[in-house]
């Protein structure tokens, strides 16, 4: 890891993006900024008087000419990584979403992430008229596809409510890029770094127990018992009505019961 990253409520993008993608060992934020400064001054030669062509003009920019896309290996680092999205061209639905929109602020164009329940998805509103776009292609999604989107995350029985399309902050990105991040590192058996990803959620969440829960799953793969005995008895004193407490017990129990190497 390099220097220490705090997280307040003062962060932007993407500079807190690459950042955090240099502090966990990922990317060159220097390098990032390079390809952003890049970026964001090319875009503006598509700044035309009517908002709409403007749109469409930098959908057609982004992904025929630049060639941005999904990542083939969607749930891995480099794809839930601004730093490497934007140097490599291709990432996952939020970090595609992200750059998108700071491109857009270039051009004055309304374009806004939403973070349906397991998907980003981008919003404009032009002429009062909202569009939903999917951010692989930058095509117009129905109500219907996004109410997809929220059942394939949360259930058959799930429906689209006024909260899962709010726009998401600044903030709610960045907790979303290192949320991906967290799942990838663990993924990919990064624990070390994906300890850290849970340690820089905490400092914004300090009161979500289940980030406790899933540093303790962690914790035990580092072999730092103690810090997951701590994270998972936090759990249970703090959501005694949870519906996995019980599970969490258990697992308490038996954690209880490795033996401990004392270095």
């Amino acid at each position: 890891m390099s220097k220490n990253v705090h997280l307040d409520n003062a962060v932007s993008l993407p500079e807190t993006a690459f950042e955090l993608s240099e502090h966990l060992g990922f990317s060159s934020a220097k390098s990032a900024l390079w390809s952003w400064y890049e970026l964001s001054g090319s875009v503006l030669s598509l700044y035309v008087v009517d908002q709409q062509a403007r749109l469409d003009g930098l959908f057609n920019w982004f992904y025929n000419d630049l060639g941005f896309c999904a990542k083939e290996d969607y749930f891995t680092v480099e794809a839930a990584d601004l730093a490497t999205c934007i140097t490599k061209r291709q990432g996952n639905s939020t970090t595609l979403s992200t750059l998108l929109v700071l491109l857009a602020k270039q051009l004055d164009l309304p374009l806004e992430a939403v973070l349906l329940p397991g998907h980003t998805v981008l919003r404009s509103k032009i002429n009062d008229n909202i569009v939903y776009h999917d951010p692989f292609n930058g095509q117009e999604l129905s109500r219907k596809q996004l109410h997809n989107f929220v059942r394939g995350e949360l259930g058959n029985e799930a429906r689209l409510t006024p909260k899962h399309i709010k726009v998401g902050t600044v903030k709610k990105l960045i907790s979303r890029m290192l949320n991906e991040l967290k799942a990838a590192c663990i993924v990919a058996q990064k624990f070390e770094a994906a300890m850290e990803c849970c340690n820089l959620m905490l400092q914004w969440h300090p009161g979500d127990v289940h980030l406790n829960r899933e540093r303790a799953f962690i914790a035990q793969q580092l072999g730092c018992i103690k810090v997951a005995i701590s994270d998972l008895q936090h759990f249970i004193d703090n959501s005694p009505h949870d519906p996995v407490t019980e599970l969490v017990k258990i697992q308490l129990k038996e954690l209880s019961q490795v033996p401990q190497v004392i270095h």
